[in-house]
């Protein structure tokens, strides 16, 4: 019996270079969460970018957006935005006097939701709908969202003014929780020396992907290989978390789960069609460090969520 056929993950690697090319016309730097985007978008998912303002978070979304033929949408949150805002809402049609939907901006494929730590409880509750179930709900009519539909979600440090800690629910509905730091000082000169004499930075992003090819990609990336003792690691890493005294509550079995497609993802960039330990440990700390409550007296040494994850990280045996 002949062995079937390696699995062919170039296009992926490929799609991914000239995303990256695309989005370095308007973003100096921020490599890494340019990754971990793309990363989410062969997921299906959803992440959240934390800076301080004025780091680049929402020109990396739109210059995402510039470089995709999808639909896009932004919102930009207040505390009084209202569910209606965002989703929608019934208005009479005075020509056949009768009620039709209007739809708000959440009916889009890639959804900014800026400054997403500033809304209302009941907004945030509307927005978690829409992310686990791809669909909205009006005045109890379902409206679907599509199979393409992301939120990308951006949030300043809640120690910020006017911010509010968003619930654990919807924490555990975003893939990735990306950070995104001030750049270098070479970074930011040649941020300084390109972009100055641009009022839309955007305008210069070339239009590289379409929603066929993401499909493609996304057709690639479920059939990469897992083998047992990846899953394994994944389980043990996860239930690591909740035994651990530094963590209040540890990761949820959705972690873990949304943790291994990121792996599978991350191999797939990497030109594999099965997935390495190093796979896992790369997706680890994004897509952990905000399913995990610190533990208040590890809070108040000092020690951040990645450290002490990367503690947790260090007692799990990796399979060879």
């Amino acid at each position: 019996m002949s062995e079937s056929p390696a699995l062919d993950l170039r296009p992926v690697a490929a799609d991914f270079e000239r995303l990256r090319d695309a989005v370095g016309r308007a973003v100096i730097g921020h490599d890494d969460a340019v990754r971990l985007i793309y990363v989410t978008l062969l997921c299906s998912g959803h992440s959240l970018l934390e800076g301080v303002p004025g780091v680049a978070k929402t020109l990396l979304v739109r210059s995402l957006a510039a470089a995709l033929d999808i639909r896009f949408g932004r919102v930009q949150f207040t505390p009084d935005l209202m569910p209606s805002d965002i989703v929608g809402s019934p208005i009479l049609d005075a020509q056949v006097g009768e009620l039709r939907f209007r739809r708000g901006p959440l009916f889009t494929d890639l959804l900014l939701a800026d400054e997403i730590n500033r809304a209302s409880a009941k907004t945030q509750a509307a927005l978690l709908e829409a992310m686990q179930e791809r669909a909205a709900t009006s005045d109890g009519t379902r409206h679907e969202l599509g199979p393409h539909f992301a939120v990308f979600a951006t949030q300043n440090p809640v120690d910020q003014e006017g911010t509010y800690p968003l619930p654990e629910a919807e924490l555990d509905r975003f893939l990735f929780k990306i950070a995104v730091d001030y750049p270098s000082a070479e970074q930011e000169r040649e941020l300084l020396a390109r972009l100055h004499a641009r009022d839309q930075p955007t305008a210069q992003v070339p239009r590289v992907l379409d929603v066929e090819s993401l499909t493609r990609a996304r057709g690639l990336v479920a059939q990469v290989i897992v083998r047992d003792e990846i899953v394994h690691y994944v389980s043990e890493l996860v239930r690591a978390t909740r035994s651990d005294f530094q963590f209040a509550l540890g990761a949820s079995p959705r972690a873990g789960l949304l943790l291994l497609r990121a792996a599978k993802a991350a191999a797939a960039l990497a030109g594999r069609d099965f997935v390495l330990p190093e796979d896992v440990q790369e997706m680890f700390f994004p897509a952990l460090r905000h399913r995990v409550q610190m533990d208040p007296a590890t809070e108040v040494e000092g020690v951040t969520a990645d450290e002490a994850l990367e503690r947790t990280l260090r007692t799990v045996t990796v399979p060879r």
